[in-house]
């Protein structure tokens, strides 16, 4: 079977997730890419249009080793026609735990059939330059993978039809899921005499956590899910975490996970 078009799913607020999927979208080597980005916060209501087809690549990052739920809400309002997916999450060098299963489970839920599947690695969202944490990635080494993924996928739907065989896709994770973790209401703050009001925080948030008020940015802790994109994305490095807690925690991941880990991939 040729691949012909292939659709990318994603809730990517930092980016990570895109670009690992259109490196595997690469390998996969379509004639036609389309793109489906759950991540803006309108998303998350009204008619999402009808996904099916050839093949369908489905990325989600990692929080806490799991699924982000704003992410699985999203997916969970998807309407299929069917067809094969390949299932996909970024981590930020820590684990996975059980973030690929629920991933998969969610798309088969949807009505896809989960052909394919793989653990990347993305900068986690906490990292910066003081506190690196997979700082860059993926990288140039990791997309190389993730084409090679791709290829390794196409070959096996053109050559040995996996999106018909009967067998289950296996990937690790346990279930009942590991417990969510509980909000902590903490977001990042403005340094007012850096920030110029520009509204770019307010455009990349995922969750309408952040609104501009008289020119100032307000930032509700009960809608923030510490993605980061505001931070990583102010063009004047105004928006920081400072949170004592979130900083302890950001320490930590910095010294615990400095050991490089390297993309995991399933096939059937």
């Amino acid at each position: 079977m040729k691949i012909d078009k292939v659709e990318l799913i994603y809730f990517s607020p930092t980016r990570t997730t895109k670009n690992t999927l259109m490196a595997i979208a690469e390998g996969l080597g379509a004639g036609r890419v389309e793109h489906v980005d759950l991540t803006p916060a309108g998303t998350d209501a009204g008619e999402l249009k009808e996904i099916g087809g050839e093949l369908v690549i489905i990325g989600t990052p990692v929080y806490s080793g799991r699924v982000p739920l704003s992410a699985a809400k999203r997916l969970q309002r998807l309407k299929t026609r069917g067809g094969a997916a390949v299932v996909v999450v970024v981590y930020g060098n820590r684990a996975y735990e059980d973030a690929l299963l629920e991933l998969k489970n969610i798309v088969a839920e949807a009505g896809f059939t989960p052909v394919a599947a793989a653990a990347f690695v993305g900068e986690h969202s906490f990292a910066g330059e003081t506190l690196p944490i997979a700082n860059g990635r993926p990288d140039a080494e990791d997309l190389r993978k993730a084409k090679m993924f791709g290829k390794a996928v196409r070959e096996k739907m053109e050559h040995k039809g996996t999106h018909t065989e009967p067998r289950s896709l296996e990937v690790p994770g346990n279930f009942p899921y590991k417990e969510r973790a509980k909000p902590s209401r903490v977001t990042p703050v403005t340094r007012k005499g850096a920030c110029t009001a520009c509204g770019k925080c307010v455009e990349f948030c995922p969750v309408a956590a952040i609104t501009l008020q008289n020119d100032s940015v307000v930032s509700d802790g009960n809608m923030c899910i510490l993605c980061c994109a505001c931070v990583k994305d102010c063009p004047e490095g105004a928006r920081v975490v400072e949170d004592a807690t979130a900083r302890e925690r950001m320490e930590k991941l910095s010294v615990n996970c400095r050991a490089r880990k390297e993309p995991e991939i399933y096939l059937l």
